[in-house]
């Protein structure tokens, strides 16, 4: 009778620990992984759930969306400029199966193939589309990490490349590209204009001889142009067919002087 009375409150004691002992509560975001008797027998949570003592064992898997960032990595670019990239990937668990069995540290393994992935990716770029188009650099190494990760159970929400950094003689280097650039564009714009401008002339010098009249109204323009309000200068319109008649007849006496003198 003694030993029954230690007995059952000994009894009571080591249910209620076992009771506890199988009670997890888990949060909106967080899935257990369950193992029975070391193999895989499903993904339960969130909020309480039952687990048998020392023979199911559970590992804890966050569903949030995670910020990993990639440290600076040394790219030699496609026409050979050494520059130093960073990234900020943005990614989350959609399968807590695979992120525990597929793969021994799903955070540790994402961060390492998203700094080769970088380097791949950035290797076959030039320096001016690394700096002019990273959105569709960020959506090409979004799209190789994803399809990497499937098996792991990840999605990479983002990808964003942060900084490209260069070196200072390459920036002079750079500079000075950009300067020469910028004076090959103005020869060129210049030249379009005197090409542009001597057509013109052209099809306005083809107006202007099909109408002599017209001519003649052009001229008369041009003077009243010269002679400003405040110029002291006195223009005289002189018609332009009384100049043809005018060095005709010059032209007709210094042929008859040279002949008489002859």
């Amino acid at each position: 009778m003694f030993i029954d009375i230690i007995i059952y409150p000994v009894i009571v004691v080591l249910l209620l620990v076992l009771l506890v002992a199988s009670l997890r509560i888990l949060r909106e975001y967080d899935r257990a992984v369950v193992f029975t008797l070391g193999r895989f027998t499903g993904v339960k949570g969130p909020g309480l759930i039952i687990l048998i003592p020392f023979i199911q064992q559970m590992v804890r898997v966050d569903t949030r969306t995670l910020v990993l960032d990639v440290p600076s990595q040394d790219v030699i670019s496609q026409d050979n400029v050494s520059v130093q990239v960073n990234a900020v990937i943005y990614f989350r668990v959609v399968d807590a199966s695979k992120s525990v069995i597929q793969v021994e540290n799903y955070m540790q393994a994402t961060s390492q193939i998203a700094q080769t992935t970088l380097r791949s990716v950035l290797g076959k770029h030039d320096l001016d589309e690394m700096l002019s188009e990273r959105d569709k650099l960020n959506n090409d190494i979004q799209e190789i990490l994803d399809n990497q990760t499937d098996s792991w159970g990840i999605k990479i929400a983002n990808v964003e490349i942060k900084h490209v950094d260069i070196d200072e003689s390459m920036v002079r280097a750079i500079a000075k590209q950009a300067e020469a650039e910028r004076v090959r564009r103005a020869k060129i714009i210049n030249a379009e204009g005197e090409q542009q401008a001597s057509q013109k002339l052209v099809e306005a010098a083809e107006i202007l001889s099909s109408i002599p009249e017209a001519m003649q109204l052009r001229y008369l323009s041009t003077l009243q142009d010269i002679a400003g309000e405040n110029s002291s200068t006195i223009v005289f319109p002189f018609p332009i067919d009384m100049a043809s008649t005018l060095q005709s007849f010059l032209k007709e006496g210094q042929l008859r002087t040279t002949s008489s003198i002859s």
